[in-house]
């Protein structure tokens, strides 16, 4: 008992002792050409990312014919992606501006709590909007009776906070983490990945949780996605009107695209063994994942989707 007791006062007082990490990406450099594109991509990618974002939240909020249940779900994503750049690039493009690389002990486990946050709710609301598409094809005529306003709000509800209390129990495991001598990040932002890369201890407890969130947060999700898709499949070959098996899929097809997307980056970044051979490429998947994909999802959206486009139409002057 008295070696386990100066064991959790050792592992105390090293944590205590770091007072900031540092985040190194791979692109950062002495070389102008370099430094100008870097970040003038990632200003872009937010730029772009937070004003698609805001205007496709502000054409569903403003348009009263978009308050369905879809919808609603889909202003959910666009917080969510809102969310997601804004917890790691401009961090990132203070330290690619200023070369100041340090980052706060503080800092650094706020910013993954938030990581933690947008991604756990981002793979929820994408298997309930699955749910969304299934009950609209397979139930059509139940629809607004299964998705009522009141099951709409619990929710959304249930999202968010599952999605806190599921970020604050990652965040927690990963405090009791030790880090003996490297302090140095090799990622755009302080990654959990990359944290364990560098721990020289107490990580066990980090890995029992993330095996029990990997179940619940996505093998259970991505199971149920292709269910209900199978299922909406089946209905829509069932449709004698060549018109309305398009109709249909059209509005199925940009989900699909996102879950796809979303679910093939985040698998590759976390499925890449911890190895300084492939720490290239999992940064390069890392940005792709963290800050192109929440800018992608809302062009997927409005693009691909009539209803938004009109309504932009309709509120632009």
């Amino acid at each position: 008992m008295g070696n386990l007791g100066y064991g959790q006062e050792y592992l105390m007082e090293s944590n205590k002792s770091i007072l900031e990490f540092y985040i190194l990406p791979f692109f950062m450099t002495a070389d102008n050409k370099l430094f100008i594109f870097n970040v003038v991509f990632f200003f872009l990618i937010y730029f772009i990312g937070i004003l698609v974002n805001l205007v496709i939240i502000t054409v569903i909020c403003l348009d009263f014919h978009l308050h369905t249940p879809m919808y609603l779900f889909i202003c959910n994503l666009s917080i969510i992606d809102i969310c997601y750049t804004t917890v790691n690039i401009p961090k990132l493009l203070y330290i690619l501006l200023s070369g100041n690389n340090i980052i706060s002990f503080t800092q650094c486990f706020i910013q993954m709590y938030f990581i933690f946050l947008s991604g756990i709710t981002e793979i929820t609301i994408i298997f309930i909007m699955a749910y969304d598409r299934y009950v609209a094809i397979c139930y059509p005529l139940d629809y607004h009776r299964i998705l009522n306003k009141k099951i709409c709000i619990l929710l959304t509800m249930v999202i968010w906070i599952s999605g806190c209390l599921n970020s604050s129990l990652l965040t927690s495991s990963i405090l009791k983490m030790v880090f003996c001598s490297s302090f140095t990040i090799h990622q755009i932002f302080c990654d959990a990945k990359a944290l364990i890369n560098i721990a020289c201890g107490g990580t066990e407890m980090f890995y029992i949780v993330m095996y029990v969130e990997c179940l619940l947060f996505g093998v259970c999700p991505v199971m149920c996605n292709l269910t209900s898709y199978v299922q909406i499949i089946r209905v829509i070959l069932r449709i004698k009107s060549k018109d309305g098996r398009k109709k249909a899929f059209s509005t199925c097809s940009s989900h699909l695209i996102v879950m796809a997307i979303y679910y093939a980056s985040g698998t590759a970044v976390y499925m890449i063994p911890p190895s300084d051979r492939y720490d290239l490429l999992e940064q390069i998947l890392t940005v792709f994942y963290t800050t192109v994909v929440p800018m992608l999802n809302p062009l997927i959206y409005s693009l691909r989707n009539k209803e938004i486009n009109s309504s932009l139409q309709k509120l632009l002057p």
